[in-house]
C-alpha cells in the first residue's frame, strides 16, 4: 500500500515533515502553488499543512475527496471554512500550545513599553532629546490586570505576570470554573469595575467581530491601558481612537490591527484609513507587526505540536511534544 500523502501549502519548521515522514506519510511541497493548481491535485491527498497564504473554502473541501486533516501551523482559523471541513469529516488541527509562551512574553514587553514610554523615549533620545519628567512611568505593581479570554495565550500571559505583584483577574464567556493560581475568575461586571490594564486574548469569530467596541470600552469604571495580541478584527479601531482621545483608554499596545491582510505579510500605512493614521502618529500607542507568536522557539514548537496531534489522531504515539 502506498504512503498517505500530505501536501504542505506553506513552509513550516522542518521538524514537521520529518516527523510525518517517520510516521509513514509521504510529504510533498506546494508552497508556491496557486489555488487553481491546488484544486487540480488536492483530491489525492490525505492531509494538508497550511499557515495563512491561501483560504480553504467549501470549494477546496469539495475537491479534496480523500482529505482527512488540515494542520494549521499557527492559531487562527478564520481563513478555513470550518463548517465545510466538519461536513466532510476533515479534522482541523491548530497549534496554540506552541506559541503561547512567546505571546505571553511579547504581551509583557508591550505592557512594560507602554507603561514606561519606552518607544517614545527611545525615539526622543535618538533625536537628541533628553526628556525625563515627560516620560515618568507607571508601576505595574498594585494594578489590576484584566485578562479577556483565558485559553492558551491568556493563561500564559497571566503566568508571566506572577512576579510583578499585580492583581490578575480574568473573564472568559466560553468557560466556567477556570480560575487558577495565576488569575482569579471574575464576572464581567467585576472585570469592568476593577481593571486598570486590559489584555485581549480572544479568538476571532463572527461572534467576536468588533467585540471590543465603544460600548464595551465605556463600561470600564476607570481609565485603562489596553493590549491586543489576539486578532485585529476583535477590536474596533475607530472606537479605540475615540477612547484614546477622551482618555478613557490611556494608552494602547497593539500587535494586531484590523487592516492586516489575511497572510499578515504586508501593510501600506499610507493607504489605511484615518483611525490607523491616528494610531500611527500617537506617542501613547505602541505597535508591532503581528509578531507576538513569532519566535525561533515557537516556530519549532508549533510544528512539534502539530506532529503530536496528527500522530495521536491517526493511531500513532503522541509523545513527541512535551
Amino acid at each position: 500500500m502506498s504512503a498517505k500523502k500530505v501536501l504542505f501549502i506553506d513552509h513550516t519548521h522542518p521538524v514537521l515533515p520529518e516527523r510525518l515522514t517517520r510516521l509513514g506519510f509521504s510529504c510533498e511541497m506546494a508552497t508556491q502553488a496557486s489555488m487553481p493548481e491546488l484544486l487540480a491535485q488536492i483530491g489525492d491527498y490525505f492531509g494538508v499543512v497550511i499557515r495563512s497564504r491561501l483560504a480553504l473554502d467549501r470549494a477546496f473541501f469539495d475537491a479534496a475527496s480523500q482529505l482527512k486533516f488540515v494542520a494549521r501551523d499557527g492559531v487562527g482559523t478564520e481563513h478555513i471554512d470550518l463548517d465545510a471541513a466538519q461536513d466532510k469529516g476533515v479534522l482541523v488541527f491548530t497549534a496554540p500550545e506552541g506559541s503561547r509562551d512567546t505571546v505571553g512574553e511579547h504581551a509583557i514587553g508591550l505592557l512594560l513599553s507602554l507603561l514606561n514610554h519606552l518607544s517614545r523615549a527611545d525615539a526622543q533620545v535618538r533625536r537628541g532629546e533628553w526628556v525625563r519628567e515627560g516620560n515618568r512611568g507607571v508601576e505595574l505593581k498594585g494594578k489590576t490586570v484584566g485578562v479577556l479570554g483565558y485559553g492558551n495565550m491568556g493563561t500564559a500571559f497571566a503566568r508571566k505576570l506572577s512576579g510583578f505583584d499585580a492583581r490578575v483577574i480574568t473573564w472568559d464567556r466560553y468557560k466556567k470554573d477556570y480560575g487558577d493560581l495565576w488569575a482569579q475568575e471574575v464576572s464581567q461586571e467585576e472585570l469592568f469595575a476593577s481593571t486598570d490594564i486590559l489584555s485581549i486574548h480572544i479568538p476571532y469569530s463572527a461572534d467576536n467581530h468588533y467585540y471590543i467596541n465603544e460600548d464595551f470600552l465605556q463600561r470600564f469604571h476607570k481609565p485603562i491601558y489596553l493590549i491586543n495580541t489576539a486578532r485585529g478584527k476583535v477590536l474596533h479601531t475607530a472606537d479605540l481612537v475615540s477612547a484614546l482621545q477622551s482618555e478613557k483608554v490611556l494608552g494602547a499596545a497593539l500587535d494586531v490591527i484590523e487592516y492586516e491582510t489575511r497572510s499578515f505579510v504586508s501593510l501600506n500605512p499610507d493607504e489605511l484609513p484615518e483611525p490607523f493614521q491616528y494610531l500611527r502618529a500617537s506617542d501613547r500607542v505602541v505597535l508591532s507587526p503581528h509578531i507576538a507568536g513569532w519566535s525561533f522557539e515557537s516556530r519549532r514548537h508549533q510544528a512539534e505540536v502539530l506532529g503530536t496531534k496528527i500522530a495521536a489522531a491517526f493511531g500513532k504515539d503522541g509523545s513527541f511534544f512535551v
